[in-house]
């Protein structure tokens, strides 16, 4: 298996009652420590390219980059644009050969949010590619405060643009860097009962680890975005190889070194959502390479 788009790894999880890690990348280093850690534990991945990601590395670029890393390896990457605003911009990159796009419209109101994820959703089906949309604001530690999801709409927003995930604010926020209080229950069960839209967790790194994986394996949660928590373990990582050898100044040689740890924490990730060994689960003919 090389390239997977969204729906054929994420029908498989709500299924058999796991969630695929969705882990944000920076660059060429993280990105192939998370592949070698999915090939190591056989299990289906989604590389995401953010914002600040795609403000560095050209998005034409970070598609090839997905795309080797996915010919690699015999598991089911998705190459993933994470929080898009523009229906140009995730347009650019299914020509680009990314295989699923997240439309952020959680900021616009309901009707405004609706039809523009619809539009991108329809591109992305022509295209073979899967949508994932957002309804319900999830802020950031230190700065904008979330908007919880409505179940009523949010049902509403899953039946209308015909998503193929769903990402939802229910006490979850971005760029936490310690476990928070957990997740509101009560609405998570209340957008249960009104769709059956595999859900998507942003700022997973907040979620205390033990609710973690009992929302993978117990609830439509489907995919959890981590992205801070890693982040951390590269810092940290860097922070060691400097300390210990102060007269290195080679960045290939310095930045190698970080690989060994992201991948063990990246496998640490993908064990607790009971990713591991789920790689022959994922639907359907993977896109060609």
């Amino acid at each position: 298996m090389t390239l997977a788009t969204l729906a054929q790894v994420l029908q498989p999880a709500l299924r058999h009652g796991y969630a695929v890690p969705g882990l944000v990348c920076l660059g060429w280093e993280d990105m192939r420590a998370y592949t070698d850690a999915a090939q190591a534990e056989q299990a289906p991945l989604i590389l995401q390219a953010g914002p600040g990601c795609r403000a560095h590395t050209p998005l034409p670029i970070l598609a090839a980059m997905f795309r080797h890393l996915a010919a690699s390896v015999d598991v089911p990457i998705v190459a993933h644009l994470d929080h898009a605003e523009s229906l140009d911009e995730c347009k650019a990159a299914l020509d680009a050969g990314f295989t699923s796009v997240m439309f952020d419209g959680s900021r616009l109101p309901l009707e405004d949010n609706i039809a523009r994820t619809a539009d991108v959703a329809a591109l992305a089906h022509a295209a073979a590619a899967s949508c994932e949309g957002e309804i319900g604001f999830v802020g950031y530690a230190a700065g904008a405060a979330s908007l919880g999801t409505d179940a009523a709409e949010a049902a509403r927003f899953a039946r209308e643009t015909r998503i193929d995930a769903m990402a939802v604010s229910i006490g979850n926020v971005h760029l936490q860097t310690q476990p928070g209080t957990g997740l509101d229950l009560d609405r998570l069960a209340a957008i249960e009962r009104r769709t059956a839209t595999p859900l998507v967790i942003h700022g997973g790194s907040g979620v205390p680890p033990d609710q973690r994986a009992h929302l993978a394996a117990r609830s439509h949660i489907c995919k959890f975005n981590i992205g801070t928590e890693l982040r951390q373990v590269f810092g940290r990582s860097l922070r060691d190889i400097l300390a210990a050898h102060p007269d290195r100044f080679d960045r290939i040689e310095i930045l190698r070194e970080t690989e060994p740890p992201l991948t063990s924490a990246a496998r640490a990730v993908i064990q607790s959502l009971g990713a591991s060994h789920r790689a022959a689960l994922s639907a359907g003919p993977t896109r060609p390479a």
